[in-house]
This record gives C-alpha cells, sequence and structure tokens, in this order.
C-alpha cells in the first residue's frame, strides 16, 4: 500500500429540474479547494433532454454573468468517473433535467490516515450517513428535550 496522504474519495449527484445549471454552490467548492479541504477530481454534467437522450455539459460560467468564473473546473477529470456512472447518475432524473456529478478527495483527511498508517493501524471501512438522516435526527433529539422540559416543568 502506497504511504501517499490520499484522504477519502466522495461523490454526489445533483439533479437540476429546470436542466439549468447556474453555478451556484460552486463557490463554496472552490472555497473548499482554495483552502485545501478537498481536491476536485471529477465535475461532470449531462442534460437529459425531452426526448430522453442525453447531451454531455461543459463546465463553464452556466448563467454567463462572470460572476463566478467556473473555468477552474474544465476539463476535470481523473478517470474514476466513467461514462457508464454518468448512465446511472442520467437514469435518475426526468427528462428535461440536468445532473451534475462531483468526485472530490477529502484531502484534509489524508496526512491523518497515513499517520494512522505509520503506526500500523489500517481504515477498514468508511461511510456517508446522509444529510437528511442526520437533521431528522437532530430534530428528534430536540423534540424530546422539549418534551422532558415540559415534564420537569409541569411535574
Amino acid at each position: 500500500m502506497s504511504e501517499l496522504d490520499v484522504g477519502p474519495i466522495d461523490y454526489l449527484a445533483v439533479e437540476f429540474p429546470d436542466g439549468q445549471l447556474k453555478g451556484e454552490g460552486l463557490a463554496a467548492i472552490i472555497d473548499l479547494v482554495d483552502r485545501g479541504i478537498v481536491r476536485v477530481l471529477d465535475l461532470r454534467v449531462v442534460r437529459k433532454e425531452l426526448d430522453g437522450t442525453l447531451t454531455a455539459a461543459t463546465v463553464a460560467d452556466f448563467d454567463g454573468d462572470g460572476v463566478l468564473d467556473l473555468a477552474v473546473f474544465s476539463g476535470i477529470e481523473s478517470g474514476l468517473l466513467g461514462d457508464d456512472d454518468m448512465q446511472d447518475a442520467a437514469d435518475l432524473i426526468e427528462p428535461g433535467t440536468a445532473v451534475a456529478v462531483l468526485v472530490w478527495e477529502n484531502t484534509w483527511a489524508g496526512p491523518f490516515v497515513s499517520a494512522m498508517r505509520r503506526a500500523g493501524a489500517e481504515v477498514i471501512s468508511s461511510g456517508r450517513i446522509p444529510a437528511a438522516n442526520v437533521i431528522a435526527a437532530l430534530e428528534a433529539l430536540e423534540a424530546e428535550a422539549e418534551a422532558e422540559a415540559g415534564e420537569t416543568v409541569g411535574a
């Protein structure tokens, strides 16, 4: 196994219901890249036309206003994200929409993983908890705490 500082690799697929990508949200990715927290490995976009055909979209200043220079993402293709992955992502969306798939490395974790390997440890599992599940769990805990506080006051 290599001793390179490589962090966990993640991906997400984002559907754009109107098929229009405006570049919103990508400023956050640029900020994370600039701060060395993540490294974008792949960013690909596919539009599903009304007749169901797929069209690869170029990553650029989608709304043409020049506010966010997305040229920084142009040509980012590590090879981890293949055409079959894009087909799978396109299968999740309806005609007239678009899907963007982003693959990134969590560079912040690379030095930690390497240090653990040097200490004789090995990462044996990794996973992701969907944000919606975390929000639901936190809301349930909050409601439970409020109910318990109400019981205590009324006791």
